[in-house]
């Protein structure tokens, strides 16, 4: 044989398989690289917004009595109601529609926050769950995506609470505003920096932690009775629904979680009462179950859930038909 054609053949061999990897390195390089933020929507974000913003709106009242029967701990300079319709009775006498509605701009901006980035961060999670995969997400699966948005929004949203319930706690606000401790939403934030530091801020953070799970239940519940309603009617799991089936999902989703849940949000509200001073979370849970027992965690339960059930209601809604409008026409764009 030939020496000069066999190494002549071994370099043509050594080519082929050169080339032929040359070639799998470009295809793979022309595949266009998928976007970081491919699962973002800003469209969920607006929608949820506006759901927080719209319920809120209509329901504050009953969210400042909630606080205010959640908090009532014995003081002799709380006032004294005898339940929800004297509440508001009360507040409507001695303090007007400005009473009501104590607290109404941190509520505004907590709610619509917390909504808008609790849609924005589950769908995105959801989505990066959901990538490549042929079923869709569990129960399980859902629970953790709503957890993990509860986290993310908490650690934005919670010094907008913190005034929320420090306005909604000014007793005699309406009475005489030379009175007032804090004059707004901003005053308020100003003042708890600078007299508490970031740490008056994040009162209330741990409870808000656990409190994730009541998002995330709540989620988690959303997501399975819209699945299994639709497997049950013979529908793809994930067909749009009527106004009024999403009513009923939120509601039923929402009674569940409040009713799994509540006594975080007592101990989180006496946290950041400004009239009692608590070492911790362990001194308020041991506090309230020496004076009050299992009922002091389950104070202000009832107008809670007055609330937050209509109130998830619209939020869900709205949520629901803006996000769906404004992603198709993104779509037809």
């Amino acid at each position: 044989m030939n020496p000069a054609a066999a190494v002549a053949g071994a370099q043509s061999a050594a080519v082929v398989p050169s080339a032929s990897a040359s070639a799998t390195t470009a295809s793979k390089a022309a595949q266009p690289a998928r976007p970081l933020l491919r699962h973002v929507h800003y469209e969920n974000l607006v929608a949820g917004m506006a759901g927080g913003v719209l319920s809120t709106l209509a329901l504050h009242p009953l969210d400042l009595v909630k606080i205010r029967f959640a908090v009532n701990d014995g003081l002799a300079l709380r006032p004294r109601y005898n339940g929800i319709l004297h509440c508001l009775a009360t507040i409507w006498k001695h303090e007007g529609l400005r009473g009501l509605y104590l607290g109404v701009t941190p509520n505004m901006w907590g709610a619509g926050a917390s909504w808008g980035l609790y849609f924005f961060f589950y769908n995105a999670i959801k989505a990066y769950k959901t990538e490549d995969k042929v079923e869709s997400l569990g129960a399980t699966e859902h629970l953790v995506s709503a957890a993990e948005a509860g986290v993310m929004t908490l650690c934005i949203t919670n010094p907008i609470w913190v005034t929320k319930t420090r306005l909604v706690l000014q007793y005699e606000a309406g009475i005489d505003s030379s009175k007032r401790q804090y004059q707004g939403m901003f005053d308020a934030l100003i003042k708890i920096y600078k007299y508490e530091g970031i740490r008056g801020l994040y009162k209330g953070f741990v409870p808000g932690l656990f409190g994730t799970s009541h998002g995330a239940l709540q989620f988690m519940a959303y997501e399975e009775l819209k699945s299994k309603y639709n497997r049950y009617r013979n529908r793809p799991s994930d067909l749009k629904l009527s106004t009024l089936e999403y009513i009923s999902m939120a509601a039923l989703s929402k009674i569940f979680a409040v009713s799994a849940t509540y006594p975080y949000q007592v101990v989180r509200a006496r946290l950041q009462d400004q009239h009692n001073k608590y070492s911790g979370v362990v001194d308020v849970i041991q506090r309230t179950w020496r004076k009050e027992g299992v009922h002091g965690f389950y104070k202000g339960i009832v107008p809670n859930i007055i609330r937050v059930t209509p109130a998830c209601c619209i939020t869900f809604v709205v949520y629901e038909k803006v996000s769906q409008t404004l992603l198709g026409f993104k779509k037809n764009d």
